[in-house]
Parts: C-alpha cells; sequence; structure tokens
C-alpha cells in the first residue's frame, strides 16, 4: 500500500535538500556554545581549520578549500585579522597573490580548539563509523552538484 508520502514528490517529507539543510542548521547551531568560547563564528571556524594545517596558504586556495567566493572570504579574513589571529600578506613568488600566515594568537586559539571536534562527536551521539559514511555521502553529493553547474 503506497501512501500520500510515499508517492507525493512535493511532499516535504520526501525531500533530500530539507534534510541536508535541516541537519546543517542544526549542526551549526550545535556549534555555536563551543565556538562563542574561542570568539569565532561558524565560517571563521572552518577558515581557522584550513589555516592550521597550511600555514602560508593563497587566499584563491582557502576559497577552494572552503567553496567559497572571495566576495564572501574577504570580509571573513578581515575579521579574522582584525582578531589578531591571522596576517595578511604578499606571496614572495608573486606579489599579485596574497598569502596567509596564523599570528601567535591564532597558534595559541588552536589549543583551545583542540577539544571542539570531540565534543561535538558526542554532541551528535551517532557512532564514529556513520559519521565518516555520513560525510563521505555529503563529499559525493558536493561533488556530483558542483561538477554538473559548472
Amino acid at each position: 500500500m503506497t501512501t500520500e508520502k510515499d508517492s507525493n514528490p512535493l511532499s516535504l517529507d520526501n525531500q533530500v535538500c530539507f534534510s541536508l539543510y535541516s541537519a546543517a542548521n542544526a549542526m551549526v547551531r550545535a556549534y555555536r556554545p563551543l565556538l562563542n568560547q574561542l570568539d569565532l563564528t561558524y565560517p571563521q571556524y572552518l577558515a581557522m581549520l584550513v589555516l592550521w594545517q597550511h600555514q602560508g596558504i593563497s587566499v584563491k586556495t582557502l576559497g577552494d578549500k572552503l567553496h567559497l567566493d572571495s566576495g564572501t572570504l574577504t570580509p571573513l579574513l578581515k575579521r579574522l585579522e582584525g582578531k589578531g589571529l591571522i596576517s595578511r600578506g604578499r606571496s614572495e613568488k608573486d606579489e599579485r597573490v596574497r598569502v596567509l600566515h596564523i599570528t601567535p594568537e591564532g597558534e595559541s586559539l588552536r589549543e583551545s580548539a583542540m577539544e571542539v571536534p570531540e565534543l561535538m562527536r558526542c554532541k551528535v551521539g551517532a557512532p564514529t563509523q556513520s559519521l565518516v559514511q555520513l560525510k563521505s555521502l555529503c563529499d559525493e553529493v558536493y561533488q556530483e552538484l558542483a561538477g554538473k553547474s559548472s
């Protein structure tokens, strides 16, 4: 027996996009109290994660890694620089290229941020393997959609 929910393509309950949207919003809300303690917004936290891993990265490469355009990234970086967490400079190889460096204050913040991933795993409450699978599926969806929109 097929219910209206099962067969109606316009039913909200049948929309994968709504589930992803709802989960993403809930995830960002769950991060908020942890990141407030670090004085970071969620996008700033994501940028710092990349910068902690890749010292001296170009602004363009950071944008590519975060899937953000320069119009979104520039104000975010200005705020991080204003907080004293990063510095923006010119590449020694090509002065047209802007590069980003973590300041000592930004490096100090890294230590405080070390507990955030584990606290979030506890909040989500799913087994690690399930989270790995979820991340993989989300990455696949992104790659498929980003590839087709080009």
